[in-house]
Protein backbone atom coordinates (compact mmCIF):
# COMPACT_ATOMS: atom_id res chain seq x y z
CA UNK A 1 0.00 0.00 0.00
CA UNK A 2 1.33 3.29 -0.78
CA UNK A 3 0.28 6.79 0.35
CA UNK A 4 0.86 10.24 -1.56
CA UNK A 5 -0.05 13.65 -0.35
CA UNK A 6 -0.87 16.32 -3.82
CA UNK A 7 -0.92 20.30 -2.42
CA UNK A 8 -3.38 22.12 -4.40
CA UNK A 9 -4.29 25.91 -4.65
CA UNK A 10 -8.36 26.93 -5.92
CA UNK A 11 -9.14 30.31 -6.92
CA UNK A 12 -11.86 31.81 -6.37
CA UNK A 13 -13.85 33.24 -9.28
CA UNK A 14 -14.73 36.22 -6.92
CA UNK A 15 -13.57 36.98 -3.02
CA UNK A 16 -15.52 35.17 -0.66
CA UNK A 17 -16.30 37.53 1.83
CA UNK A 18 -17.51 36.15 5.72
CA UNK A 19 -17.81 38.10 8.76
CA UNK A 20 -14.14 36.32 9.42
CA UNK A 21 -12.75 37.64 6.87
CA UNK A 22 -11.95 37.74 2.90
CA UNK A 23 -10.96 34.47 0.95
CA UNK A 24 -8.87 34.62 -2.45
CA UNK A 25 -8.12 31.04 -3.12
CA UNK A 26 -8.48 27.68 -0.62
CA UNK A 27 -5.74 25.63 -0.24
CA UNK A 28 -5.56 22.04 0.85
CA UNK A 29 -4.20 18.56 -0.28
CA UNK A 30 -5.65 15.50 -2.32
CA UNK A 31 -4.84 12.37 -0.47
CA UNK A 32 -4.09 8.99 -2.85
CA UNK A 33 -3.78 5.58 -1.10
CA UNK A 34 -2.69 2.98 -3.80
CA UNK A 35 -3.34 -0.99 -3.29
CA UNK A 36 -2.63 -3.55 -6.01
CA UNK A 37 -3.31 -1.48 -8.74
CA UNK A 38 -6.43 0.66 -7.48
CA UNK A 39 -6.24 3.91 -6.37
CA UNK A 40 -8.65 5.79 -3.66
CA UNK A 41 -8.79 9.34 -3.03
CA UNK A 42 -9.58 11.77 -0.72
CA UNK A 43 -9.39 15.27 0.43
CA UNK A 44 -7.82 16.76 3.24
CA UNK A 45 -9.84 20.00 3.41
CA UNK A 46 -8.78 22.94 5.84
CA UNK A 47 -10.17 26.67 6.54
CA UNK A 48 -7.61 29.10 7.82
CA UNK A 49 -9.00 30.84 10.63
CA UNK A 50 -11.85 28.31 10.90
CA UNK A 51 -10.35 24.43 10.89
CA UNK A 52 -8.72 23.03 14.05
CA UNK A 53 -6.21 21.39 12.47
CA UNK A 54 -2.48 22.33 13.64
CA UNK A 55 -1.37 24.07 10.08
CA UNK A 56 1.96 24.49 11.30
CA UNK A 57 2.66 21.23 11.54
CA UNK A 58 0.61 20.13 8.83
CA UNK A 59 3.13 18.87 6.15
CA UNK A 60 5.12 16.94 8.88
CA UNK A 61 2.44 14.90 10.01
CA UNK A 62 1.55 14.03 6.27
CA UNK A 63 4.65 12.90 5.66
CA UNK A 64 4.94 11.24 8.65
CA UNK A 65 1.87 9.34 7.93
CA UNK A 66 2.64 8.16 3.88
CA UNK A 67 5.90 6.42 6.03
CA UNK A 68 3.40 3.82 7.88
CA UNK A 69 0.94 3.17 5.12
CA UNK A 70 -0.22 -0.09 6.59
CA UNK A 71 -0.73 1.32 10.62
CA UNK A 72 -3.91 3.59 8.94
CA UNK A 73 -6.29 2.52 11.38
CA UNK A 74 -4.41 3.00 14.23
CA UNK A 75 -3.75 6.56 12.47
CA UNK A 76 -7.51 7.30 12.24
CA UNK A 77 -7.96 6.13 15.27
CA UNK A 78 -6.03 7.40 17.60
CA UNK A 79 -3.51 10.31 16.09
CA UNK A 80 -5.58 12.61 14.56
CA UNK A 81 -7.49 14.52 16.92
CA UNK A 82 -5.42 17.94 15.86
CA UNK A 83 -6.21 17.17 12.20
CA UNK A 84 -9.73 16.89 11.54
CA UNK A 85 -9.04 17.70 7.64
CA UNK A 86 -6.12 14.30 7.67
CA UNK A 87 -8.81 11.97 9.00
CA UNK A 88 -11.65 13.08 6.48
CA UNK A 89 -9.56 12.56 3.12
CA UNK A 90 -7.78 9.50 4.55
CA UNK A 91 -11.32 8.31 5.45
CA UNK A 92 -12.40 9.24 2.74
CA UNK A 93 -9.89 7.99 0.17
CA UNK A 94 -10.08 4.45 1.81
CA UNK A 95 -13.87 4.11 1.36
CA UNK A 96 -12.87 4.66 -2.08
CA UNK A 97 -10.13 2.45 -2.50
CA UNK A 98 -12.32 -0.37 -0.95
CA UNK A 99 -15.32 0.12 -3.54
CA UNK A 100 -13.17 0.13 -6.48
CA UNK A 101 -11.62 3.55 -7.11
CA UNK A 102 -14.37 4.85 -8.58
CA UNK A 103 -15.01 7.94 -6.34
CA UNK A 104 -18.65 6.04 -5.50
CA UNK A 105 -17.89 5.60 -1.77
CA UNK A 106 -21.98 5.23 -1.01
CA UNK A 107 -23.27 3.81 -3.53
CA UNK A 108 -27.32 5.08 -4.04
CA UNK A 109 -30.14 6.13 -6.33
CA UNK A 110 -28.01 9.36 -6.16
CA UNK A 111 -25.07 7.70 -7.73
CA UNK A 112 -27.39 5.61 -10.19
CA UNK A 113 -28.43 9.55 -11.49
CA UNK A 114 -31.76 8.35 -10.19
CA UNK A 115 -32.10 11.01 -7.51
CA UNK A 116 -31.07 14.32 -6.32
CA UNK A 117 -30.65 16.22 -3.30
CA UNK A 118 -32.33 19.91 -2.98
CA UNK A 119 -29.68 22.53 -1.83
CA UNK A 120 -29.51 26.15 -0.72
CA UNK A 121 -28.56 28.83 -2.46
CA UNK A 122 -25.42 30.49 -1.50
CA UNK A 123 -24.78 34.36 -1.65
CA UNK A 124 -21.80 35.77 -0.17
CA UNK A 125 -21.44 38.93 1.58
CA UNK A 126 -20.52 41.87 -0.69
CA UNK A 127 -22.20 45.14 -1.31
CA UNK A 128 -25.77 45.38 -1.14
CA UNK A 129 -26.35 45.69 -4.96
CA UNK A 130 -24.22 42.67 -4.98
CA UNK A 131 -25.91 40.72 -3.14
CA UNK A 132 -29.34 41.97 -4.14
CA UNK A 133 -28.03 40.38 -7.94
CA UNK A 134 -26.94 37.24 -6.58
CA UNK A 135 -29.85 36.09 -4.86
CA UNK A 136 -32.12 37.21 -7.79
CA UNK A 137 -29.84 35.00 -10.13
CA UNK A 138 -30.55 32.10 -7.76
CA UNK A 139 -33.73 32.73 -7.92
CA UNK A 140 -34.02 32.64 -11.49
CA UNK A 141 -31.71 29.14 -11.27
CA UNK A 142 -34.94 27.51 -9.18
CA UNK A 143 -33.65 27.40 -5.97
CA UNK A 144 -36.51 27.75 -3.33
CA UNK A 145 -34.32 27.69 -0.35
CA UNK A 146 -31.48 30.69 -0.09
CA UNK A 147 -28.64 31.17 2.66
CA UNK A 148 -27.19 34.80 2.95
CA UNK A 149 -24.09 35.00 5.06
CA UNK A 150 -24.90 38.15 7.46
CA UNK A 151 -22.65 40.24 9.60
CA UNK A 152 -20.47 41.93 7.64
CA UNK A 153 -22.01 45.05 5.72
CA UNK A 154 -24.35 47.36 7.81
CA UNK A 155 -27.12 45.43 9.11
CA UNK A 156 -29.47 48.11 8.46
CA UNK A 157 -28.57 47.44 4.39
CA UNK A 158 -28.66 43.44 4.96
CA UNK A 159 -32.25 44.28 6.40
CA UNK A 160 -33.58 45.70 3.70
CA UNK A 161 -31.99 42.88 1.65
CA UNK A 162 -34.40 40.55 3.52
CA UNK A 163 -37.61 42.86 3.25
CA UNK A 164 -36.65 42.98 -0.80
CA UNK A 165 -37.03 39.51 -1.00
CA UNK A 166 -39.85 39.13 1.69
CA UNK A 167 -41.60 42.17 -0.77
CA UNK A 168 -41.72 39.30 -3.60
CA UNK A 169 -41.37 35.76 -2.20
CA UNK A 170 -43.81 34.90 0.92
CA UNK A 171 -41.96 31.86 3.18
CA UNK A 172 -44.05 29.39 1.35
CA UNK A 173 -42.04 30.57 -1.86
CA UNK A 174 -38.80 30.98 -0.61
CA UNK A 175 -36.81 29.66 2.13
CA UNK A 176 -34.31 31.65 3.88
CA UNK A 177 -31.96 30.40 6.03
CA UNK A 178 -28.77 32.88 7.85
CA UNK A 179 -25.31 32.46 8.63
CA UNK A 180 -23.28 35.37 11.33
CA UNK A 181 -20.47 33.33 11.77
CA UNK A 182 -20.56 34.05 15.61
CA UNK A 183 -20.86 37.94 13.93
CA UNK A 184 -23.01 39.57 16.64
CA UNK A 185 -21.84 40.94 19.73
CA UNK A 186 -23.56 39.61 23.00
CA UNK A 187 -25.47 42.74 23.93
CA UNK A 188 -26.99 42.99 20.77
CA UNK A 189 -27.92 39.25 19.46
CA UNK A 190 -31.44 39.38 21.03
CA UNK A 191 -31.98 42.40 19.61
CA UNK A 192 -30.71 41.59 15.87
CA UNK A 193 -32.63 38.17 16.08
CA UNK A 194 -35.88 40.19 17.03
CA UNK A 195 -35.51 42.20 14.20
CA UNK A 196 -34.66 39.81 11.60
CA UNK A 197 -37.67 37.47 12.64
CA UNK A 198 -39.84 39.57 11.35
CA UNK A 199 -38.59 38.35 7.96
CA UNK A 200 -39.99 34.92 8.39
CA UNK A 201 -36.60 33.45 9.04
CA UNK A 202 -36.30 29.55 9.01
CA UNK A 203 -32.59 29.34 10.75
CA UNK A 204 -29.49 31.34 11.81
CA UNK A 205 -26.28 29.62 11.98
CA UNK A 206 -23.83 30.64 15.09
CA UNK A 207 -25.67 34.06 15.65
CA UNK A 208 -22.58 34.44 18.41
CA UNK A 209 -18.92 33.17 18.82
CA UNK A 210 -18.49 30.18 20.22
CA UNK A 211 -17.57 28.92 23.77
CA UNK A 212 -20.83 31.10 25.01
CA UNK A 213 -22.75 27.53 26.13
CA UNK A 214 -24.85 29.42 28.56
CA UNK A 215 -25.63 32.29 25.93
CA UNK A 216 -26.06 30.25 23.39
CA UNK A 217 -28.90 28.08 25.29
CA UNK A 218 -30.48 31.44 26.44
CA UNK A 219 -31.01 32.42 22.63
CA UNK A 220 -32.50 29.24 21.80
CA UNK A 221 -34.48 28.80 24.83
CA UNK A 222 -36.31 32.63 23.65
CA UNK A 223 -37.36 30.84 20.46
CA UNK A 224 -37.08 34.29 18.12
CA UNK A 225 -35.43 32.17 14.86
CA UNK A 226 -34.12 29.06 15.43
CA UNK A 227 -31.04 28.70 16.02
CA UNK A 228 -28.32 26.21 13.78
CA UNK A 229 -24.74 25.69 15.67
CA UNK A 230 -21.91 25.58 13.01
CA UNK A 231 -18.94 26.70 14.97
CA UNK A 232 -19.81 25.56 18.01
CA UNK A 233 -19.54 22.04 17.14
CA UNK A 234 -15.52 22.50 15.91
CA UNK A 235 -12.58 20.77 17.96
CA UNK A 236 -15.12 18.60 20.11
CA UNK A 237 -14.00 15.12 19.37
CA UNK A 238 -15.32 12.88 21.89
CA UNK A 239 -18.31 11.57 22.93
CA UNK A 240 -19.35 12.92 26.32
CA UNK A 241 -17.99 16.44 25.43
CA UNK A 242 -20.45 16.21 22.08
CA UNK A 243 -23.73 15.63 24.72
CA UNK A 244 -22.53 17.55 27.29
CA UNK A 245 -22.71 20.74 24.32
CA UNK A 246 -26.03 19.60 23.26
CA UNK A 247 -27.75 18.73 26.34
CA UNK A 248 -26.75 22.48 27.83
CA UNK A 249 -27.82 24.15 25.03
CA UNK A 250 -30.29 22.08 23.01
CA UNK A 251 -30.33 23.92 19.98
CA UNK A 252 -32.76 23.11 17.30
CA UNK A 253 -30.31 22.92 14.74
CA UNK A 254 -26.55 21.47 14.26
CA UNK A 255 -24.68 21.50 10.72
CA UNK A 256 -22.34 18.57 9.75
CA UNK A 257 -19.15 19.83 8.27
CA UNK A 258 -17.55 16.44 7.77
CA UNK A 259 -14.07 18.04 6.87
CA UNK A 260 -14.28 20.29 10.14
CA UNK A 261 -15.57 17.76 12.58
CA UNK A 262 -13.11 14.85 11.40
CA UNK A 263 -14.98 12.79 8.75
CA UNK A 264 -18.19 10.64 8.45
CA UNK A 265 -17.69 8.55 11.89
CA UNK A 266 -17.34 11.69 13.82
CA UNK A 267 -20.97 13.29 12.03
CA UNK A 268 -22.39 9.82 12.44
CA UNK A 269 -21.65 10.30 15.96
CA UNK A 270 -23.22 14.13 16.09
CA UNK A 271 -26.37 12.69 14.57
CA UNK A 272 -26.86 9.73 16.87
CA UNK A 273 -26.65 12.38 19.73
CA UNK A 274 -28.50 14.94 18.10
CA UNK A 275 -31.43 13.13 17.11
CA UNK A 276 -31.62 10.99 20.40
CA UNK A 277 -32.92 14.65 21.71
CA UNK A 278 -35.11 15.42 18.83
CA UNK A 279 -32.60 17.78 17.21
CA UNK A 280 -32.43 18.12 13.84
CA UNK A 281 -29.44 18.77 11.63
CA UNK A 282 -28.15 19.02 7.72
CA UNK A 283 -24.92 19.08 5.96
CA UNK A 284 -23.16 21.99 4.25
CA UNK A 285 -19.54 21.47 2.61
CA UNK A 286 -16.50 23.66 4.05
CA UNK A 287 -15.43 24.46 0.40
CA UNK A 288 -14.23 21.60 -0.39
CA UNK A 289 -13.06 20.48 -4.13
CA UNK A 290 -15.42 18.22 -5.91
CA UNK A 291 -13.54 15.36 -4.31
CA UNK A 292 -14.78 16.25 -1.14
CA UNK A 293 -17.82 17.76 -1.81
CA UNK A 294 -18.91 14.12 -3.94
CA UNK A 295 -18.10 12.33 -1.04
CA UNK A 296 -20.07 14.54 1.28
CA UNK A 297 -22.71 14.37 -0.93
CA UNK A 298 -22.86 10.80 -1.16
CA UNK A 299 -22.78 10.60 2.68
CA UNK A 300 -25.55 12.60 3.22
CA UNK A 301 -27.94 10.90 0.62
CA UNK A 302 -27.34 7.64 2.60
CA UNK A 303 -28.22 9.34 5.82
CA UNK A 304 -30.76 11.92 4.53
CA UNK A 305 -32.69 12.18 1.44
CA UNK A 306 -35.17 14.53 1.47
CA UNK A 307 -33.70 17.90 4.14
CA UNK A 308 -32.22 20.62 1.96
CA UNK A 309 -28.03 20.85 2.23
CA UNK A 310 -25.54 23.41 2.16
CA UNK A 311 -23.91 21.54 -0.85
CA UNK A 312 -23.81 23.91 -3.69
CA UNK A 313 -20.54 24.85 -3.47
CA UNK A 314 -18.52 23.19 -6.48
CA UNK A 315 -18.91 26.22 -8.84
CA UNK A 316 -17.03 28.95 -6.65
CA UNK A 317 -13.36 27.85 -7.95
CA UNK A 318 -11.77 28.74 -11.92
CA UNK A 319 -10.54 25.71 -11.56
CA UNK A 320 -12.58 23.11 -9.73
CA UNK A 321 -11.55 18.77 -10.84
CA UNK A 322 -14.29 18.16 -13.67
CA UNK A 323 -16.72 16.00 -11.81
CA UNK A 324 -20.35 14.25 -12.44
CA UNK A 325 -21.94 16.09 -10.03
CA UNK A 326 -23.94 18.82 -11.42
CA UNK A 327 -26.40 22.26 -10.23
CA UNK A 328 -30.17 21.87 -11.67
CA UNK A 329 -33.44 24.10 -10.41
CA UNK A 330 -32.18 24.22 -6.74
CA UNK A 331 -30.65 20.19 -6.88
CA UNK A 332 -27.24 18.47 -7.00
CA UNK A 333 -27.12 15.97 -8.96
CA UNK A 334 -24.50 12.95 -10.55
CA UNK A 335 -24.71 12.16 -14.12
CA UNK A 336 -23.83 8.99 -15.02
CA UNK A 337 -22.64 9.96 -18.46
CA UNK A 338 -19.92 12.86 -17.78
CA UNK A 339 -17.05 11.48 -16.17
CA UNK A 340 -14.02 12.24 -13.45
CA UNK A 341 -11.15 14.40 -15.19
CA UNK A 342 -8.31 13.90 -12.19
CA UNK A 343 -5.56 15.87 -12.24
CA UNK A 344 -3.31 15.70 -9.02
CA UNK A 345 -2.51 19.24 -9.58
CA UNK A 346 -5.91 20.91 -9.36
CA UNK A 347 -3.74 24.03 -10.45
CA UNK A 348 -4.38 22.68 -13.91
CA UNK A 349 -7.68 21.49 -14.49
CA UNK A 350 -9.70 22.97 -16.68
CA UNK A 351 -12.75 25.41 -15.89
Amino acid sequence: MRIDFQPYQLPFKKPARTSRGEMKYKEGYLVTIENEGIKGVGECSYIKGLSIDNLKNYGSKLAAIKERPNELTTILENELVDFPSIKFGLETALLDLKNGGNKILFPSEFTAGRAQIPINGLVWMGSAAAMRAEILQKLQEGFSCIKLKVGAIDFKEECKLLELIRNDFSKEKIEIRLDANGSFKKEEAIQKLTTLARFDIHSIEQPIATKQWELMREICTANIINIALDEELIGISSKEKKQQLLETIRPPYIILKPSLLGGFKACNEWIELAEAMSIKWWATSALESNIGLNAIAQWVFSKQKNTTQGLGTGGLYTNNIDSPLYIQNGHLGYSTTRHWQLNLDPTACSK
